[in-house]
């Protein structure tokens, strides 16, 4: 059976540390805050929106909530994200999407400004995990990734890794982060070819392509490390990943749960940007 890489003890750790980075920027007279710019009230956005409540309190950063209505104009809420920009007490902002329109949506993360923009919403943050310039900040999920397996002590240098998923939210930007580790990385996705003998030969799998199920025992070999970032809802209403879970934990050597894995240190992460955030300010 495989070794179960839980997300609280990885996130727990992170946490403590940025607590007490948030502690010696307040002696020095910065507070970090974020600010978390809400539109209607989706269920998924209020979820995700008490996770990060938490996580911040537990690491010293305060939170400013820009609330707005589901038929705020474009202009409306063009003025709040320009008002998050100019207030230099705000470090961070995060933005939930998908907002109900799309060309606002678009014109809202063209408005953000990079080094407030800790969750990779901004062409000019994904430009710098392109090009490993170090503007913005990656998406928290892409890195919680990457967390998880510093936590665990995987070494990444050399290694064979097979990225399922080729979106802007995860797949392509957690494959330049592992390449920036020195890891070998193939992509897979819906034209890949024999998909399952493409992953068996990973030593390292991150599953990222929102289908339930999709990894199945034919796509994992003995010892490997596999990485579900998959957030799916079964037939019975419940949170699973892309992986097959049982069959896949009886052939690897190290797998993550859903839930209870990645999504765990992705609000930690998140403060990790803001806190980031506060200190180059600072």
């Amino acid at each position: 059976m495989a070794e179960i890489l839980k997300g609280a003890p990885a996130a727990a750790a992170l946490t403590e540390e940025l607590k007490a980075r948030a502690e010696a920027l307040r002696e020095k007279g910065t507070v970090p805050t974020l600010a978390i710019l809400r539109v209607g009230e989706r269920p998924d956005d209020l979820s995700y929106e008490r996770g990060a409540l938490k996580r911040c309190e537990k690491a010293g950063i305060e939170v400013k909530r820009f609330l707005l209505p589901e038929d705020v104009t474009e202009s409306e809420l063009l003025k709040t994200i320009d008002m998050v920009n100019a207030d230099p007490g705000i470090h961070g902002c995060l933005m939930f999407r998908p907002l109900p329109d799309k060309a606002m949506e678009k014109a809202a993360c063209a408005r953000l400004l990079p080094e407030k923009d800790v969750d990779c919403m901004t062409e000019g943050s994904l430009g710098g995990v392109f090009t490993g310039s170090g503007t913005g900040y990656p998406p928290c999920t892409a890195e919680a990734c990457m967390e998880l397996l510093r936590f665990y002590g995987i070494s990444l240098k050399g290694k064979n890794v097979t990225v399922i998923g080729r979106s802007l939210v995860i797949g392509k930007p957690v494959s330049m982060m592992l390449q920036a580790a020195h890891a070998t990385v193939t992509m897979c996705h819906t034209r890949t070819r024999d998909m399952a003998a493409v992953c068996r030969n990973a030593e390292i799998l991150v599953c990222a392509a929102g289908h339930a199920g999709l990894v199945t025992k034919d796509f994992i070999r003995p010892g490997q490390v596999v990485i579900d970032v998959g957030i799916n809802v079964d037939e019975n209403g419940n949170l699973c990943g892309d992986v097959a879970f049982e069959e896949a934990a009886g052939i690897a050597g190290m797998i993550t749960p859903v839930p209870g894995g990645v999504g765990s240190v992705t609000t930690a992460v998140l403060a990790k940007h803001v806190i980031e955030a506060a200190e180059k300010r600072a």
